[in-house]
């Protein structure tokens, strides 16, 4: 620890000369260099100069020796003079002896600006150097001032943060649910009282418990984060939308289901916790972190489908680090408890005493892990294209599942290790009340309602053979006319968009549409096992005023990037990061990713006859209904201007 001390002071003293010299060399001229996002791709930087009394400076001129030059690093081309804009600043006129050429000068505040395109997944920091030039009485000073301005987030990187707060809560709120599991609520009083007793001041105990949380966190957190490292920021992502993962997953719920209701005990091998407590009982921190290593080892089986629930859910948004987040959030709800109880041990008496409300806690669990399992298996027939678990079949098995959830709270079912129900407590009658009220909740959708709450959770509507609520979107077709495109062909067995709406699965034949039709292009990047996708169509596309200008003013082109149909041999191909693309959804991916720098599902881009972005904006989950009306209209005058020119 104080190697490491040393180490930061000593960098944080070589900071600090460094910014003195900087300052020592250039204090002719006050120098303020500022940046901010016009756009997702376009950053303004602005250069502002105050040079001291008796000093004029040179502005950023063509083809003059005399003149100040720009430089910044890690642009796509070097900048040159009509870059830069000039916003303020008084100019004089000099003229040398012997130099018919007469050149402007600044001997005041002066301020220039500059748009540069810059990618909107750029982060960090931009540097550069400006040469300056200055005259001052019959002599020409000059000198070069270094500058480092952060680049700002763009529309999109804000959206993905307050996406990572909300993966961050959810996670954390897991945790804390995962302290009452029978795994490990037991464990709580006796570690804590453990590290108050044992430890030889209240002082070192408060340590102990908190590096106890640590370790909780660190065991959770760093196994992601090296995952996500070694393979790569989508890899979690990659096995997320995998039908062969998700067959897995279904697979492991559907065992972990059963163990729930008491056929059998999962647990990880004796072994692992049997070394990871002999290391435990060497004392020192080594010895708390291998006691949170036991911990984390006895309650797999109770927190592994969390765990596993949560690592599908979080790396299906796309965002590399979203997984870490998840599992930094759901040890540190998980390790909070301890610390907690340590530091407020008065509370300890206050804890309920473990009994049979552990294990009806557990069943109910089982109940929940699976539907949550059938969640996994839709998402495989839903890629395969099976059409084994439509919407309303899938609805009814949760309907059973969890009705039969609400009668065993009600004390109805009981399992052979249940304990006998002398009579029904108020925490228990309220989840069962909050279980029944779902079922009900439920059962409309049979009939075709849309179920707002559960769009994302539950296949899509179009899945679903009896649907009243689509009645309203089926119109008859209008006659052909002689502008009017081909129907979309390609995928269409397969693939299908709700409320009546006509969309192109293949790009190439949607631009071809778009061209025929002379209508922007709406590129729909979506997923079957895309959540918000479901969401955004359910509460955004679904609205009156949207799905009218999506019918009239556009052609929808819905890209899935998880789509499983191969694609023909003479279509494949290797792409350049030298990854072998042969299917729809892997040739879908590629696009998004080479053309607009991002991988993330929703994301709505907008696109002219010629394959042009009408908007840098890259639009994702919002259901903010008229935020996306207004930028619907945006890009439909974008594309009018254009279509003018």
């Amino acid at each position: 620890m104080r190697i490491f001390v040393a180490i930061c002071w000593w960098c944080f003293l070589g900071f600090t000369n460094q910014l003195a010299a900087q300052s020592k060399a250039d204090t002719s001229i006050a120098w303020n260099v500022t940046a901010q996002r016009s756009s997702d791709t376009s950053l303004v930087i602005t250069i502002q100069a105050q040079p001291k009394s008796g000093l004029s400076l040179f502005g950023f001129s063509m083809g003059s020796s005399l003149s100040s030059s720009l430089q910044i690093d890690s642009l796509s081309r070097p900048l040159s003079a009509t870059d830069i804009q000039i916003i303020s600043g008084k100019t004089s006129v000099v003229q040398l002896p012997d130099d018919t050429t007469k050149y402007n000068v600044y001997s005041d505040t002066v301020v220039w600006k500059l748009a540069v395109v810059i990618p909107a997944n750029r982060k960090g920091w931009l540097t550069g150097n400006i040469n300056w030039l200055g005259k001052m009485g019959d002599t020409f000073p000059s000198n070069t001032y270094s500058f480092r301005v952060a680049v700002p987030a763009s529309a999109a990187d804000t959206t993905t943060s307050g996406g990572w707060w909300q993966i961050f809560l959810i996670c954390f709120l897991t945790g804390l649910v995962a302290v009452i599991t029978p795994c490990v609520f037991p464990l709580i009083p006796v570690t804590v009282s453990f590290f108050l007793k044992k430890s030889e001041t209240k002082q070192a105990g408060w340590r102990n418990a908190l590096w106890y949380s640590i370790s909780i966190v660190l065991i959770y957190t760093i196994p992601t984060l090296l995952l996500t490292l070694i393979f790569g920021d989508s890899i979690l992502y990659r096995i997320s939308v995998s039908p062969v993962s998700n067959l897995l997953f279904f697979l492991i719920f559907l065992i972990f289901a059963i163990s729930f209701f008491g056929a059998f005990e999962i647990s990880l091998p004796n072994s692992w916790a049997n070394k990871a407590d002999r290391k435990a009982g060497k004392g020192g921190l080594a010895g708390i972190f291998f006691m949170a290593l036991t911990l984390v080892i006895v309650s797999f089986s109770c927190t592994g489908p969390l765990v596993g629930t949560l690592l599908g859910q979080t790396s299906s948004n796309g965002v590399g680090i979203a997984p870490v987040i998840g599992m930094f959030g759901f040890g540190l709800g998980l390790a909070l408890p301890f610390s907690l109880l340590a530091f407020f041990p008065a509370l300890l008496p206050a804890l309920p005493k473990s009994g049979g409300w552990l294990n009806a806690v557990k069943v109910c669990f089982g109940f929940i892990e699976l539907a949550l399992a059938l969640k996994f298996f839709s998402n495989v027939d839903l890629s395969y294209h099976w059409g084994i678990l439509d919407r309303d079949v899938f609805l009814v098995l949760w309907i059973v599942i969890f009705g039969l959830m609400s009668l065993y709270l009600l004390g109805k079912i009981r399992f052979s290790h249940d304990s006998e129900l002398k009579y029904l407590s108020v925490p228990r009658f309220f989840l069962a009340l909050i279980s029944l009220s779902f079922t009900i909740y439920m059962v409309p959708g049979l009939w075709g309602a849309p179920l707002n709450a559960l769009s994302g959770f539950i296949p899509p509507a179009v899945t679903q053979d009896f649907n009243l609520n689509n009645l309203q979107y089926q119109t008859s077709p209008a006659p052909a006319s002689p502008s009017a495109a081909a129907a979309p062909v390609k995928y269409t067995d397969k693939l299908k968009v709700p409320f009546g709406l006509t969309a192109y699965f293949d790009l190439e034949e949607g631009m071809t549409a778009a061209k025929k039709l002379k209508k922007p292009v709406m590129l729909d990047f979506t997923g079957h096992t895309c959540a918000n996708c479901r969401k955004m169509e359910e509460q955004v596309w679904k609205q009156p005023e949207v799905l009218e200008r999506l019918k009239k003013d556009f052609v929808l082109i819905s890209l899935y990037v998880d789509e499983s149909t191969p694609l023909p041999a003479e279509e494949q191909y290797t792409d350049a990061e030298g990854n072998f693309i042969s299917t729809v959804g892997e040739k879908n991916l590629a696009y998004e990713k080479a053309k607009f720098g991002i991988n993330a599902q929703p994301l709505y881009m907008f696109l002219d006859t010629n394959g042009e972005p009408l908007s840098d904006v890259r639009y994702g989950y919002d259901p903010d209904v008229k935020r996306f009306i207004t930028h619907l209209e945006n890009v439909k005058q974008e594309f009018n201007r254009r279509s003018q020119q």
